[in-house]
């Protein structure tokens, strides 16, 4: 299966591999991750004219399972694949593009109400999205080891506006409104919905959504609408599982099963999964493996 990454007025696609027997991972192996299935229901990641000749797409041969669904990046063969090319805690392979990835530079551009009014040039963007309350704020501070960088908030929905960070003078990292607060009104959520779809809709620049879900409670249907709705328009994902130092909370589940769950329910209804890596705002867990991850998507976006 493929995945769809824009770079410019290009199209870039993405292979998606069930790997080998003994890619059998210590640190996976508690997550469920599904495999390719034959359902007719729409794909999370709507597919456009793939750009690898037929005679290179690679197929599954192995039947399914619970084996893991890796992401395999530009310039890597899915029989090349070994343990050490997987990032802990995530299905993401690391390919020839990985680069630099350490933030030494961060600057706050702008605050825009509207699509037409960000930054107006060529470099390229990681949009960061979730439900309100998702770890945002705190995920975004901990990426760029600068406190208040993001504004965070006990109150749910503070970020209202389409924020501009500049890193490394090369590439924006893009904080969205938080979707589903319980407190907006619903003119307020109408506002905000449509002038975010109108920047998914309008960026070329954007290179992918680091989707954000909350590993600490069950699946939420608002993630999955929101999921279904980038992957109709084209709009490439990482689905980044925050919150996955929080341990079990009376008769709650534990993140990994939380995790679980959720990529169950994708396997039933979307024929392909991409890449996904869990997180923590408080430990640093993954933050390292998600600039990497960053990087590899960056550099093949910008050559």
């Amino acid at each position: 299966m493929t995945m769809v990454l824009r770079r410019g007025a290009m199209t870039l696609t993405f292979l998606f591999q069930t790997p080998p027997p003994s890619l059998y991972l210590s640190h996976t192996s508690s997550l469920s991750i599904p495999t390719t299935t034959t359902t007719t229901t729409p794909s999370l990641l709507s597919l456009r004219h793939s750009s690898i000749p037929a005679s290179k797409t690679l197929t599954p041969s192995l039947p399914p399972s619970e084996k893991p669904l890796l992401f395999i990046p530009p310039g890597v063969e899915p029989t090349q694949v070994n343990d050490s090319m997987i990032l802990p805690f995530s299905n993401i392979v690391v390919g020839p593009y990985a680069g630099e990835s350490r933030i030494k530079d961060v600057q706050f551009v702008k605050s825009s109400p509207r699509a037409k009014d960000c930054p107006k040039d060529d470099r390229p963007e990681f949009a960061i999205l979730g439900r309100s309350n998702v770890g945002k704020s705190s995920l975004i501070n901990s990426l760029v080891r600068k406190k208040e960088l993001a504004l965070t908030s006990k109150k749910p929905g503070k970020t209202q506006l389409i924020n501009h960070f500049l890193v490394n003078k090369s590439w924006y990292l893009v904080d969205l409104p938080g979707y589903g607060f319980a407190k907006a009104s619903e003119s307020a959520k109408t506002d905000w919905s449509s002038f975010t779809k109108g920047y998914f809709l309008n960026r070329n620049t954007l290179v992918s959504v680091l989707l954000l879900i909350d590993a600490s409670v069950p699946p939420q249907r608002i993630d999955f609408d929101c999921a279904n709705w980038l992957g109709r328009n084209d709009i490439p994902i990482t689905f980044v599982f925050t919150k996955c130092d929080k341990m079990k909370v009376a008769k709650g589940k534990r993140p990994d099963e939380n995790i679980k769950e959720f990529q169950e329910i994708i396997k039933q209804n979307y024929k392909q999964h991409p890449p996904w890596i869990m997180t923590s705002g408080v430990t640093g867990l993954g933050r390292d493996e998600l600039l990497l991850h960053v990087s590899q998507l960056r550099n093949y976006w910008d050559q």
